[in-house]
């Protein structure tokens, strides 16, 4: 086993956030080695051709931007665009298709209209204004301190009773965001447009008291301080591939195929490449993986009792819940409500099945271990916004791309001898639920690649699991945790103040399982390195000779992290 040593920080995984750290560190003239087991960087947050044949790079995993700071994005000169979606989202009756609730963000006049058309009592539109300015009243509060050190709950309370936010605070942080919800609104499809922003990825109910669904719907609207999600042009290999670049740029030393076998303590790092075991020293290791994965790493290099975890908070061993489908169409399919032209419905979030009695039975269905039917979906059209993913040929044609995102499909549902029958019953599940609302089933418009076979693949918690490496399908890692901590909670060094420590203090969290980890934001990565400077490492010794020794080369950027 060869071995190297002169490294300020490795960083176990390639994903964006692991890049955005390797790219502060870097900066910051920390000699830096990142590791990624896959032959790209990126992680779950890349540009992919999905279908063989066809030119066509989908976010085969994650779609929309709202948490990566500007502040990142302008310290580390990242290039990237960011557009913005006319349509929120359009949600069809499924009591009557033929009507439905379209919320333009250009046009409130127009919106006031779709509400009453359908079937919002009188105040509703103006109910539903108010619930989210009061929310934003909490967001733009809490948003900066997303790349600060951690404020303690009273700390974050205070915030919000400065900026004038007690009631919103008290809404999201302190009580069921469902009990809130049923107070301030009357109809059952606004209810369930408000609620879907708790449940994205989280197998909850709307008044369960742990709160679940209130941080996942903080996480949802904080972004910006407004909530606004917004389309990466390019896709998002677009955002992966630009952080990519600032870590090289700054110096970092990119491995891909590099996969990490064993973490021990003392910044011990044992990994794979090109068929030869090697192993690394750093005064500090960065984890770009699950805490959960991150333990068992620590217990392959643990040479006596099994390591310690890295993390006992109980949200990391959350399951994910979600089934992933996507689609290229040659063209949109027709609507059953004749009101609404399909450019505006897919514009936004397009909602399926999603009332407030819908995503209850939905869950109730699936904690008793069956697929929910109706399946409540959420689609997303990358391609209406920024048709850059397609190749010429594929834009003139007039083809979609669609993203389909169901909920309440936990991962307790899926086993290693039924995914792949599963698979084919949640796909089932999924067209059957779209086709309640066309006007033509959306099978006919499925293109085929060269072999013949139609451009759709389908994700279950275990594919992402195995794709990935997000323990139990989680898209966040585990469950996510409040932007602050309880009171009394130790914040005596750089580590837990930025909320990325482990019970070993050279092992950091930097990924989606830390504080304020979930979603493509960078803010993982961002703290673990604001923790690593903070705490004063001295400047690096020899630089990116050890590789050289060791006979390793180092990784050419990879094509999955460029813009399509």
């Amino acid at each position: 086993m060869s071995s190297n040593n002169a490294f300020d920080a490795i960083i176990v995984g390639g994903g964006h956030n692991g890049l955005a750290a390797a790219a502060y560190l870097a900066k910051a003239g920390r000699n830096v080695l990142l590791l990624e087991k896959l032959e790209h960087a990126g992680g779950a947050a890349v540009s992919a051709q999905a279908f063989d044949g066809v030119d066509a790079r989908l976010s085969r995993y994650s779609y929309l931007v709202s948490l990566l700071p500007q502040q990142v994005i302008d310290e580390l000169g990242l290039r990237i665009e960011l557009a913005r979606r006319r349509y929120s989202s359009y949600t069809p009756d499924p009591h009557d298709a033929g009507r439905a609730l379209l919320i333009d963000n250009e046009d409130a006049a127009a919106t006031a209209a779709s509400f009453a058309a359908a079937g919002a009592p009188a105040g509703e539109f103006e109910a539903f204004n108010d619930f989210y300015a009061r929310c934003r009243t909490l967001t733009e509060a809490l948003w900066p301190t997303m790349t600060a050190p951690l404020r303690t709950r009273s700390e974050a309370r205070a915030l919000a009773v400065q900026a004038g936010a007690e009631e919103a605070w008290d809404a999201m942080i302190e009580r069921p965001i469902g009990t809130v919800i049923a107070k301030e609104l009357q109809h059952d499809l606004v209810r369930g447009v408000v609620l879907t922003d708790a449940l994205i990825g989280t197998f909850a109910r709307a008044g369960d008291e742990d709160l679940q669904q209130n941080i996942c719907f903080l996480y949802h609207l904080i972004g910006g301080g407004t909530g606004d999600w917004d389309v990466p042009v390019g896709g998002m290999g677009a955002v992966s591939g630009e952080l990519e670049r600032a870590a090289r740029d700054a110096g970092a030393t990119i491995l891909t195929a590099a996969e990490v076998t064993a973490v021990r303590p003392g910044g011990s790092v044992s990994y794979r490449h090109d068929g030869v075991e090697h192993n690394a020293t750093a005064r500090w290791v960065l984890a770009n993986v699950a805490p959960v994965v991150l333990d068992r790493l620590r217990a392959s290099g643990s040479t006596g009792a099994a390591a310690a975890p890295a993390t006992r908070n109980p949200n990391h061993l959350r399951e994910g819940a979600q089934v992933k489908v996507n689609l290229l169409l040659s063209r949109l399919p027709r609507l059953l409500d004749g009101n609404v032209s399909p450019e505006a419905a897919f514009g936004g979030t397009f909602h399926i099945n999603e009332t407030w009695p819908q995503l209850d039975a939905a869950y109730l269905t699936a904690a008793s271990g069956m697929v929910p039917d109706p399946l409540p979906c959420e689609i997303y059209c990358h391609s209406l916004t920024d048709p850059s993913i397609l190749s010429p040929e594929l834009q003139a044609a007039g083809a979609q791309t669609l993203t389909v995102f169901g909920l309440h499909v936990p991962d307790r549902l899926i086993t290693e001898e039924n995914n792949e029958e599963r698979r084919a019953e949640l796909q089932a599940a999924v067209l059957k639920s779209l086709n309640s609302v066309l006007a033509e089933p959306v099978e006919e418009l499925l293109l085929a690649g060269p072999d013949g076979q139609p451009c759709i693949e389908t994700k279950t918690t275990l594919d992402i699991e195995r794709a990935v490496g997000m323990p139990r399908g989680n898209i966040f890692h585990g469950g996510l945790d409040w932007p602050f901590v309880e009171d009394g909670q130790p914040l005596g060094t750089p580590a837990q103040r930025w909320g990325v420590a482990t019970d070993d203090p050279r092992i950091l969290l930097c990924g989606s399982g830390a504080r304020r980890g979930g979603a493509v934001s960078a803010i993982g990565g961002h703290n673990a390195a604001m923790a690593v400077l903070e705490s004063g490492v001295a400047e690096s010794g020899p630089a990116k000779s050890a590789l050289a020794e060791s006979g390793v080369a180092e990784s050419e950027p990879s094509e999955s992290g460029r813009a399509s």
